[in-house]
């Protein structure tokens, strides 16, 4: 971020969303400040994150976006608001940013062309092959989940298991990469987490685990070209718009796209939801009593409830506003949408998971415009089918007290134990 030496210094908000602290507390915890900046404060200044992936001397800090109404209007002005920069609060090497983040770190028009050609992959077909494999592996992973017997980690043994078999059938993963490919997906976004570092260098572990997926999908990509079959990586490669098509390089970027986005909405809305329904046993038995008819908007409360992505930034291409303050060029500006699923002034009595809730703006797949999420019918799709195997299979599973991996992207459970 360049900034004007003239650039006036701006007192920082005393409640601090940048500290190792803050995202160390649980979200209830953490909803009590949001609720407090949504009231008095709904956009303020903070300084740059405690956490950063590397130290930048110019980064002076972030705009807090916690407000729905106006995280939404950032998300619908890709004009002033550009994602070309990066979506994380802090500034991302430039080789890693289209590397790793595939065209949600592009602006138009680069962003329109490989979005056209990656939509033109997801045809009909493909959706409907999507759709019966995950039903299938739905049934075999909490098959799976029983004969594990009770006390298991969930998160192990199931949340995370449903999104690498999807990510492996819809690409062609062969099997022997499958658990390697599931371990890079996860340090992608665990490099923040000491836990999961266990003294590793955070940014080796990150352009590792990226040099990976990229061969993974480098390898897949030569092999379709000459042995093109009935999965998306074939697709990807010989689709094509307007004459465009996408190189090995984009190809190997949107896989990890894939890899990561794909892997987190579900493995982290399924974790939640199960701890939801525990705690709520009235909303488990109202879904019951009715699953086919509520389960689609019961969907849509597991996911605002959870929020797997908590936060997205964009950066300001213009002198602007954002919630009556001005906003500097270049500034960056980051949407809480751990805050916005909460407003209250969107949402009645938003404490409450309910999963009747109707309408649900909830804003867990974004705030709308060019970036809308690609695979939120894949997500939806393996929601549905995995609690209706949880619900057929083990109707009396309850939720143990998880554990939590910190930080400000992901609102991520690390193991979760149930019993049945």
């Amino acid at each position: 971020m360049t900034v004007s030496p003239l650039t006036p210094v701006r007192p920082y908000d005393p409640i601090d969303l940048s500290s190792r602290a803050f995202w160390s507390t649980t979200a209830a915890d953490r909803e009590k400040a949001f609720a407090q900046l949504r009231r008095d404060r709904p956009v303020s200044w903070h300084p740059p994150v405690e956490d950063a992936l590397m130290h930048d001397p110019e980064d002076r800090g972030y705009w807090a976006v916690t407000r729905h109404a106006d995280i939404v209007a950032v998300s619908k002005d890709s004009e002033t608001f550009l994602s070309g920069k990066g979506v994380l609060f802090e500034n991302v090497p430039e080789e890693l940013l289209e590397a790793s983040q595939s065209f949600l770190a592009m602006d138009a028009p680069r962003h329109t062309k490989i979005r056209k050609v990656v939509h033109a992959a997801f045809t009909p077909r493909q959706v409907r092959r999507i759709e019966d494999s995950i039903k299938a592996n739905a049934a075999d992973i909490v098959a799976e989940l029983r004969s594990a017997g009770s006390g298991a980690d969930f998160v192990d043994l199931c949340a995370k298991e449903l999104p690498i078999r999807t990510l492996s059938d819809m690409v062609g993963i062969p099997e022997s990469e499958r658990a390697q490919v599931a371990d890079a997906a996860d340090a992608m976004v665990s490099w923040g987490d000491p836990h999961y570092l266990d003294g590793r260098n955070p940014l080796e572990v990150l352009i590792g685990s990226q040099m990976y997926l990229h061969g993974v999908a480098g390898a897949l990509a030569a092999d379709r070209r000459e042995n093109p079959g009935d999965d998306l990586i074939s697709a990807l490669v010989h689709a094509e718009v307007d004459g465009d098509r996408l190189t090995d390089a984009e190809i190997a970027a949107f896989f990890v796209l894939l890899a990561v986005a794909g892997n987190d909405t579900t493995r982290q809305t399924a974790s939640h939801a199960v701890k939801a329904l525990t705690d709520f046993d009235d909303q488990r038995a109202w879904l019951a009593a009715d699953f086919d008819d509520r389960i689609p908007g019961a969907v849509e409360e597991f996911i605002r409830w959870a929020t797997p992505v908590m936060t997205f930034r964009r950066t300001a291409a213009v002198d602007c506003q954002v919630g009556g303050h001005d906003v500097a060029a270049g500034e960056k500006v980051v949407m809480f949408y751990a805050s916005g699923n909460f407003d209250e002034t969107v949402f009645d009595a938003p404490e409450r998971f309910d999963l009747s809730r109707k309408p649900n703006p909830h804003l867990g797949f974004g705030g709308g415009g060019r970036h809308f999420c690609l695979g939120a019918h894949v997500a939806r799709a393996q929601l549905r089918a995995l609690f209706g195997e949880l619900l057929t299979q083990l109707p009396g599973i309850s939720a143990g007290e998880p554990s939590y991996v910190p930080g400000n992207f992901v609102h991520g459970v690390r193991a979760l134990p149930v019993t049945f």
